[in-house]
């Protein structure tokens, strides 16, 4: 199975390419998922059966700012390869977010009412969202990760997510790159336990201080937990977790 990734470069990217030998993965450069015709010669020459789209604007904070630059690489990206995906008879895999909640009750399932978003990265990633299922055959997985550290000295005891850090996340995202084809959803989401995000921060950065979601320099949401039952109850599930445990 041929695949072809966005975002190779980026943080889930970098840890895909690893777990998938063979990938291809152009850089910005050689595909701009914002060039249309760019994009189209690169499909028809690798032809892909998944195309894996994973690049977006993930600055939450720098989106208020420049938002255009977080428009065109998430919705126009998405709408992009939405269509190469469909010129190329390829399923497209589609990277979103638990952002795409308001964060008001936490423990979303896949079919939960969207919104009301509450910051502009967010509201592109909705839409980008839609943008996706105009691919005839596609799965939009969300999740939510870090790098493999904590880098920040404040992490918030007031927001509470089923993110993880990257390293965790990656295998499960893999496997369900592998079996795509056997997966007849077409939306799961793909997370671990429900946490604070000072409980997910001390695991691996023990001094890191405790802040609360009024110090954020951009609006949170404040529980964006994700029920990942639909995706535990996947045939090859456990086979996702001895694969992390490596």
């Amino acid at each position: 199975m041929k695949i072809l990734l966005t975002g190779g470069g980026g943080r889930l990217g970098t840890e895909l390419r690893a777990l998938l030998p063979g990938i291809v993965a152009p850089t910005s450069a050689e595909m701009n998922i914002t060039d249309a015709a760019q994009v189209l010669d690169v499909a028809r020459r690798e032809q892909p059966d998944l195309i894996v789209h994973a690049a977006a604007y993930t600055d939450v904070g720098g989106a208020e700012k420049d938002r255009d630059a977080c428009w065109n690489a998430n919705v126009v990206g998405t709408r992009t390869m939405a269509a190469a995906a469909n010129a190329v008879n390829a399923k497209l895999i589609h990277i979103s977010t638990d952002y795409v909640f308001s964060g008001d009750t936490g423990g979303y399932r896949e079919d939960d009412t969207l919104g009301p978003v509450v910051n502009y990265y967010a509201l592109t990633k909705l839409v980008a969202e839609e943008a996706a299922r105009a691919a005839r055959d596609h799965l939009i997985i969300r999740t939510s990760f870090r790098p493999r550290e904590f880098v920040h000295p404040v992490a918030f005891s007031d927001v509470y997510t089923s993110q993880d850090y990257v390293d965790v996340l990656a295998p499960q995202i893999a496997q369900a790159i592998t079996h795509a084809h056997e997966i007849s959803h077409t939306l799961l989401h793909i997370a671990t336990e429900r946490k604070s995000v000072l409980e997910l921060a001390r695991r691996r950065k023990p001094d890191v201080r405790e802040g609360n979601r009024s110090q954020a320099s951009v609006s949170l949401p404040q529980d964006v937990s994700l029920n990942t039952t639909l995706w535990q109850s996947q045939s090859f599930f456990e086979s996702c977790l001895d694969t992390s445990k490596q």
